[in-house]
C-alpha cells in the first residue's frame, strides 16, 4: 500500500531550491511522486509502504536542506500509518534487541519491558556506556575538584587568605572512580537485576540480516539473536584526526585524561569544543601549564560572543589559546611531544586529542541492510527515532542528534514507545545545553545567526553580569546573558549564557521557550532576589528599558 508524507523543508530560498528538493526526494527508491513548494516551505511525497521517513530526510539533507516530518497517512483502508507502527498496542510477545548499554539503551529497555516486551541487551564494552564510565560523571567530579583548587588560589574575598593548593592527583582519581563504580552498580547493574525480562549479553554484535544479530562473546563463542524490533544505541568514540605522526605517539583522549594519576607539567589540548575546553581548564586549575590549539575558535558552533568570552577567561587564568591552529605533524621523542605549528615547534609532555566523537557503527553491517547513515556513520532517524528500515530504531551518540546523555535517554524512551506501536516524537527545539567550564556556557533554542538562516527577523539584548545583583554580591561578574526574540511578535527564540551557574539559569529559559513566552512575559515574571536566574528577567527588561536606572529587584 502507498503512503502520503508531508515534510517541512528549511533552507529553500527560491523556486529552484524546490526543484532541487523534488529531485532529491524522487531519487529515493519507492518514491512515486514528490512535489515541493518554496512559498509554503513544504514537500508532499507519495511513497510505497516500505519507505521510511528517515530515508526522505537523509536525501533532503544530502541536497543541502533541512527536513522534518509533518504528517504521514496511508492510502488504503485497514493499513496503519507510520506513526502507529506495526506492533500490537500492548507490545506483548515482542522481542526487542538493543545494541548498547548506555542511558539511551537502558531507557528503551525499561520502557519496553513495562510495555510487555522482552528485551535482549548486547554490550561489547563496559556496562553503562559513556556517561557514567568515561564521560559526564568522572569529568564533572574532576571539574569540581579543580574548581576547589582554584578557589583556594584565587577566590575574590579580601578577608580570606589564599594558598597554593596541594594536589594529590592519584587520590582524586581513586575517589572519582569509586563514585563511578558506585553509580554503575546502582543505576545499571542493579536495574538489570531488577528486570528479569531483560537478558544481558556480553559481546560484539553484527547484523546477519535485518532481524538477526550475531553476537561474538569474549570467549569466542557465537550466538544468533532474532528480534522483532531492533534499537541501535552503540554510542561513539573519540575522533582521531589525520595528522602525520599522531598515531605513533602515546597521546591521550578524554578517556585517558580523566584517569591520569599524574599531572603533566605542560598539556597541549587539540580541539576547541566541549570536551577540550572542560578538561583544559580543569588541568590548568589543578596546576598544569595548558595550551589549546583550536582549528577555528573556541566553541565555534555557538554564538561567537560565547567563545570570545570564554577565551578571555582562559587567558586570564593563564591558558594559552591558539586559534586557527592545526599541527602540521606530531612526533614523540625522549618523553616529549613535538607539534609542528605555523610559528614553529611546540613542545609538551602530554597531548590531549579532543576533536569530537565518531559513531560506533562502522562494524555493525548497516550498509547491507539499507540503514541510511551520514558521511561519518551516524544513523539518520526521523522524529520517531526510526531509521530508514522501518523496524530498526536508533538513539544517542550514534545518531545525528546532539551528543548529550539526556537526549539519548529521551530518544530511547520514545523509540521504545514506538517499537511497541505507540506514537512518540522527540522535539529538540527547546533543548538546553551546558558546557561545564567556569563560568559555564549554557544555550537553548536559536542564536541570531541560526534564526537569520531560517529567514526570521530577530531582535536581541545582551546583559553583562555587572547588572545582576547576585553576580555583584559574589564578586564574579564574568560573562553575560543574551536573549533572542522574533522581531514581529516578541516571542523568545533562544538564550545564550556565559555565567557561573549558567547551567542552572538556562532551564528557566528553556521552559519559557517551550511555553511560547514573549520577552515581556519573562520580564513580568517574579524571580527571587538574590539569584543568578534573576538575570533572565533583567535581560528581558532591557528590551524596553534601561535596567541601570532601576532599583534593586524592581518589578
Amino acid at each position: 500500500m502507498d503512503k502520503h508524507i508531508q515534510l517541512q523543508i528549511s533552507g529553500m530560498t527560491c523556486s529552484h531550491c524546490a526543484v532541487t528538493v523534488e529531485k532529491a526526494l524522487s531519487s529515493v527508491a519507492g518514491v512515486k511522486n514528490a512535489k515541493a513548494s518554496y512559498p509554503e516551505g513544504l514537500a508532499q511525497v507519495d511513497v510505497t509502504d516500505n519507505v521510511a521517513a528517515a530515508a526522505l530526510i537523509a536525501a533532503t539533507t544530502k541536497a543541502g536542506y533541512g527536513a522534518k516530518i509533518m504528517d504521514t497517512t496511508t492510502t488504503a483502508a485497514g493499513m496503519h500509518s507510520q506513526k502507529a507502527g506495526a506492533a500490537d498496542a500492548d507490545g506483548k510477545g515482542l522481542h526487542v534487541v538493543i545494541l548498547g548499554s548506555g542511558s539511551g539503551a537502558f531507557a528503551a529497555a525499561i520502557r519496553s519491558v513495562e510495555g510487555g516486551a522482552r528485551v535482549t541487551m548486547i554490550e561489547k564494552g563496559t556496562l553503562g556506556g559513556t556517561c557514567v564510565n568515561v564521560g559526564c560523571v568522572p569529568s564533572k567530579i574532576m571539574i569540581r575538584a579543580a574548581q576547589m583548587a582554584h578557589w583556594q588560589r584565587a577566590h575574590p574575598f579580601h578577608g580570606l587568605g589564599h594558598c597554593e593548593p596541594i594536589v594529590h592527583r592519584a587520590a582524586l582519581v581513586v575517589q572519582q572512580q569509586e563514585r563511578v563504580d558506585e553509580l554503575r552498580h546502582e543505576k545499571y547493574a542493579n536495574v538489570l537485576a531488577s528486570h528479569p525480562a531483560i537478558t544481558f549479553l556480553q559481546g560484539t554484535a553484527r547484523f546477519a540480516d535485518a532481524h538477526t544479530v550475531i553476537v561474538h562473546a569474549p570467549d569466542g563463542k557465537e550466538q544468533s539473536v532474532e528480534g522483532d524490533r531492533i534499537l541501535i544505541a552503540v554510542g561513539a568514540h573519540p575522533h582521531r584526526p589525520s595528522i602525520p605522526g599522531l598515531e605513533q605517539t602515546p597521546y591521550w583522549t578524554s578517556t585517558e585524561a580523566l584517569v591520569a594519576t599524574e599531572l603533566p607539567r605542560h598539556l597541549v589540548v587539540l580541539g576547541g569544543s566541549v570536551v577540550a575546553v572542560e578538561i583544559a581548564q580543569a588541568f590548568r586549575r589543578l596546576g598544569a601549564e595548558v595550551t589549546i590549539l583550536a582549528r577555528s575558535t573556541l566553541l565555534s558552533k555557538d554564538d561567537p560572543a560565547l567563545g570570545e568570552g570564554l577565551t578571555a577567561v582562559f587567558e586570564e587564568e593563564g591558558i594559552r589559546v591558539l586559534k586557527h591552529t592545526v599541527p602540521e605533524s606530531v612526533h614523540y621523542e625522549k618523553g616529549q611531544f613535538v607539534l609542528q605549528i605555523a610559528s614553529g615547534p611546540l613542545r609538551a609532555d602530554q597531548l590531549l586529542v579532543a576533536t569530537g566523537r565518531m559513531p560506533n557503527t562502522q562494524d555493525l553491517g548497516l550498509e547491507s541492510l539499507g540503514v541510511v547513515t551520514n558521511e561519518i556513520g551516524a544513523v539518520m532517524v526521523d522524529e520517531h527515532m526510526r531509521s530508514s528500515v522501518s523496524h530498526i530504531f536508533a538513539t544517542g551518540d550514534c545518531t545525528t542528534h546532539p551528543q548529550f546523555v539526556y537526549v539519548a535517554a529521551a530518544g530511547g524512551t520514545r523509540a521504545a514507545v514506538n517499537m511497541l506501536g505507540g506514537d512518540a516524537t522527540l522535539d529538540l527545539s527547546a533543548m538546553p545545553a551546558v558546557v561545564f567550564t567556569d563560568p559555564q556556557v549554557a544555550t537553548v533554542g536559536l542564536d541570531e545567526q541560526a534564526a537569520e538562516r531560517l529567514g526570521i527577523k530577530v531582535i536581541s539584548r545582551t546583559l553583562s553580569l555587572d547588572n545582576v545583583p547576585r553576580a555583584l554580591a559574589n564578586f564574579d561578574t564574568r560573562g553575560f546573558i543574551k536573549l533572542v526574540a522574533e522581531e514581529a511578535s516578541g516571542k523568545l527564540l533562544g538564550a545564550q549564557i556565559l555565567a557561573a551557574e549558567g547551567g542552572e539559569i538556562v532551564q528557566s529559559a528553556a521552559l519559557a521557550l517551550r511555553g511560547g513566552l514573549r520577552f515581556q512575559d519573562l520580564a513580568d515574571q517574579l524571580f527571587p532576589y538574590l539569584t543568578m536566574v534573576e538575570g533572565l528577567k533583567l535581560c528581558a527588561q532591557t528590551f524596553t528599558k534601561d535596567v541601570k536606572q532601576l532599583s534593586c529587584c524592581a518589578g
